[in-house]
């Protein structure tokens, strides 16, 4: 048995046992009242944007793609996800900081500035996720509208 022939069977027999290391996949059950859309006023614009290109990372409600079963590929895709919500949750929005509600929001506009988010690897997989420099103008005029004044606003529906 040829050497390259022994490689291929052993990389093989690799790619087969790591699938039985599977990453946590999940969408927490959140309350709706803990939303963004809950806490504060979004456009309907900003929010298209938001969902297109931010949700699958930044909220519990994750659209786990066919290669997020697929290791090691699952392994970085889960990665990515959790990380993204521990950094900025949508889904969770008023378990923050009330009054870092400014900084957060020109956090997201920074980062889609400066084309870090969405991030490179996701933006290939979901072409339809890109932000165009429309998009961050929406988005980031929204981001500025909010004074320092209205950083801890009190949700209205209380």
């Amino acid at each position: 048995m040829s050497k390259w022939l022994k490689a291929g069977l052993i990389l093989a027999a690799t790619l087969i046992v790591i699938q039985a290391v599977r990453p946590n996949r999940t969408n927490p059950r959140t309350d709706p009242r803990m939303h963004i859309l809950a806490s504060m006023a979004v456009p309907q614009n900003v929010d298209s944007i938001l969902n297109r290109s931010c949700s699958d990372c930044h909220s519990n409600e994750t659209a786990w793609p066919w290669y997020s079963n697929v290791a090691p590929v699952s392994w970085l895709v889960s990665y990515d996800v959790f990380a993204g919500r521990k950094a900025l949750n949508f889904s969770e929005w008023k378990k923050r900081d009330p009054n870092k509600t400014r900084e957060t929001l020109l956090e997201v506009c920074k980062e889609m500035t400066d084309g870090e988010m969405p991030g490179f690897a996701y933006r290939m997989m979901h072409p339809e996720a890109r932000i165009t420099t429309a998009d961050t103008e929406v988005v980031c005029t929204w981001t500025r509208s909010f004074p320092e004044s209205e950083a801890a606003q009190v949700d209205p529906q209380e």
